[in-house]
């Protein structure tokens, strides 16, 4: 159903940290512009648990007047089933192309709880669905026997593998085929993900640098793969910045020097400052100086 590169997009404030309208136009039209295929809107890249309901819906609003139509996908990341199937509910009477769905946080919960969650906020919206399944981050892996029974539901239709563990693309392959679109979702093991197999890619650095993702992504299909591993190579430091509990922080740093946004972001986070920006900045500006020429795609 869905394939290729999905930005998990940061949402932007202005200077007295209401939402920026103008300027996540102009961000989010850039994706669009360099040919990503969906986006993602209000995941923990965009700061979830820092927005009021009302401006999660207005974000998606924001992507989908820029998106030509491509599917733009509403994050539902909430503690409890029933704020969360509110979310689900009020995201698809706003115009979600469907929900990235994530256990509810910061409750570890058991199996049967955790795919209760999921299917009763599915139901909430009846749009189809990506699982995020990031067990390091927030401490619920969403198993391959959790997945059988996921697949019974027709409206779980994909997932967003961030376990690290690059083995599961194959692992999910071989056990589902062609069931659940499978787009990996950690930045440093993208292309290996890709050449395993992986339907697309949900990505953070690309907010900074969509042409250069599209063309890994390009690339690899066209089975062209010593130019995306040229183009990779050169990514992988920036890569990295999205492997971090400052993801937010840095990636933001990342879109002031690559497109020239801002790195404003919401208390508790508080932008980069000292000798973690100066390392942070150092990463980008050496990536930026030794910027590689995309081949014709």
């Amino acid at each position: 159903m869905w394939r290729g590169v999905f930005p998990a997009v940061t949402t932007k404030f202005t200077e007295d940290g209401a939402l920026d309208r103008a300027e996540m136009e102009r961000c989010f039209a850039l994706q669009f512009e360099a040919g990503v295929d969906g986006m993602i809107v209000c995941g923990s890249l965009g700061e979830n648990m820092a927005l009021e309901p009302e401006e999660k819906l207005e974000v998606l609003s924001i992507a989908r007047s820029v998106s030509g139509g491509k599917p733009v996908l509403m994050t539902v990341c909430e503690s409890a089933t029933r704020r969360a199937g509110n979310a689900a509910r009020a995201a698809a009477k706003a115009g979600a192309d469907g929900l990235m769905i994530l256990p509810g946080v910061p409750y570890k919960s058991a199996p049967a709880e955790t795919l209760g969650h999921i299917g009763a906020v599915a139901a909430a919206a009846g749009l189809p669905v990506m699982v995020y399944n990031n067990p390091i981050a927030y401490g619920v892996d969403v198993t391959l026997s959790m997945f059988d029974e996921l697949a019974k539901n027709d409206l779980v239709v994909a997932m967003k593998e961030s376990t690290d563990d690059i083995r599961r693309v194959t692992d999910v392959l071989t056990r589902f085929g062609a069931r659940f679109d499978c787009f990996t979702g950690v930045d440093n093991l993208a292309l290996e993900s890709l050449l395993m197999g992986a339907h697309g890619w949900v990505a953070g650095l690309v907010v900074a640098f969509p042409k250069e993702t599209v063309a890994i992504w390009k690339l690899v299909q066209a089975g062209r793969l010593d130019e995306a591993r040229a183009i990779y190579r050169w990514f992988r430091p920036l890569l990295d910045l999205d492997v971090s509990t400052n993801l937010v922080q840095n990636i933001k740093l990342a879109e002031v020097f690559a497109i020239d946004s801002n790195d404003r972001v919401r208390a508790p986070r508080l932008a980069l400052s000292g000798a973690e920006r100066a390392r942070v900045a150092a990463i980008i500006e050496a990536a930026l100086a030794q910027r590689p020429e995309l081949p014709v795609l």
